[in-house]
């Protein structure tokens, strides 16, 4: 998953950019050689209202902050990320305890949550990341030896930020790059040997036992799991693989309240499209999704949390690999809105990089900061 540096100047609330791109590429480069033409809108059900938008971008932009503009753009939930691999380097003594003396709270999420308040938003939490001490030294990726310190730290997370009640448990770990241990998929839509499905196994259990700790603090608590990718580059777990090795020792399921799912894709949003390779998911398949959803998580009818989209206008964007004339570009954000906010599957759209990089061109806004042809079709979705 990308995470913004949350200053595009460096500031006492500058926090690490990671997982910027590797599979991406690959992905979009197989999903192009099978894209149909993209002339149609997609047909869903009649109209259900605006849903709420969710915004990562940096918190201030030449030192001003940047939510007045997400205001603007309407923006309901602003997202951010804490590390826990950064916020506690050395173990703590009372690791339940946000005071402890262990624990680096960053400045960046405390802005977050000031802002977003004036601008009457709400505020998402992703958290992720291993410190060595908890794993071994194996790398943040690396999930922990003792799954009590992972709860631990999920309680004194809830505590420090007891106004917060959107909280994501990783993100994109059906990607080898972002989660471990985890042995490398074929991509197919087959079934996973042992060693592959460790990793899901795994996710299970950090994301069941969050889920019961956030809950515990707090039952308004909302829960975001599963957090696939599109996938389909090697070493990626496709999410229908990921869905269906997604269980407890127990053989039951983790328990959240929405599945996160970033569907990118490389044509037009259109849930009347054909299958995508490799079991990929693209915004296209969103309604494959579900099915696989609700056979599995049976009774459940979980909701789509769609963490993450852009659309690439101007020039070639590195991360996805192509770009878009402006008027394309204008008929795509209308499209994936109109589905996010017409179809009662989905909870939330979520758009990265508002602001263009010198590797991507989804922003909403140039890199002086000057308005793109999306800046509008975005705000009045």
């Amino acid at each position: 998953m990308f995470h913004w540096f949350v200053s595009l100047k460096r500031n006492r609330y500058s926090a690490p950019l990671v997982d910027r791109r590797d599979s991406r590429t690959r992905l979009l480069v197989t999903l192009a050689t099978v894209a149909l033409a993209a002339a149609a809108l997609a047909v869903v059900p009649a109209q259900a209202g605006a849903k709420p938008k969710t915004m990562w971008g940096p918190i201030t932009f030449n030192g001003a902050s940047m939510f007045p503009t997400y205001s603007d753009l309407g923006v309901d939930i602003y997202a951010t990320t804490a590390h826990w691999d950064q916020i506690a380097p050395t173990k703590p003594l009372n690791p339940t305890d946000p005071a402890d003396a262990a624990y680096n709270w960053p400045d960046y999420i405390d802005f977050s949550i000031t802002e977003a308040q004036k601008y009457g938003m709400r505020v998402l939490i992703l958290f992720r990341g291993t410190p060595p001490w908890a794993n071994g030294n194996k790398g943040a990726r690396f999930a922990a030896d003792n799954l009590q310190d992972w709860t631990n730290f999920v309680t004194a997370l809830t505590k420090k930020y007891p106004g917060v009640n959107l909280w994501m448990v990783w993100g994109e770990p059906n990607r080898q790059p972002n989660f471990g241990p985890f042995k490398a998929s074929n991509s197919a839509k087959g079934p996973l040997n042992k060693a592959q499905q460790v990793a899901p196994r795994t996710y299970a259990q950090l994301l069941d036992s969050a889920y019961e700790a956030l809950k515990a603090a707090s039952p308004s608590n909302q829960v975001i799991g599963g957090n696939t990718y599109t996938s389909a580059g090697k070493g990626d777990i496709n999410p229908y693989a990921w869905i269906r090795y997604l269980k407890l020792p127990n053989g039951s399921r983790p328990r959240m309240d929405y599945w996160g799912h970033n569907p990118y894709g490389f044509h037009i949003p259109n849930l009347k499209d054909p299958p995508s390779p490799k079991g990929s998911v693209a915004f296209g398949d969103l309604r494959r999704l579900v099915k696989a959803l609700d056979k599995s998580f049976r009774g459940q009818r979980l909701k789509l949390y769609l963490a993450e989209w852009g659309v690439p206008i101007g020039y070639k964007d590195i991360d996805l690999t192509y770009s878009l004339k402006p008027k394309e570009g204008k008929r795509w954000i209308k499209a994936g809105f109109r589905i996010a906010n017409t179809w009662s599957r989905i909870f939330s759209l979520g758009w990265v990089h508002p602001i263009d990089t010198s590797y991507s061109s989804q922003g909403l806004l140039d890199r002086s900061g000057r308005k793109k042809a999306g800046f509008n079709v975005y705000r009045s979705r």
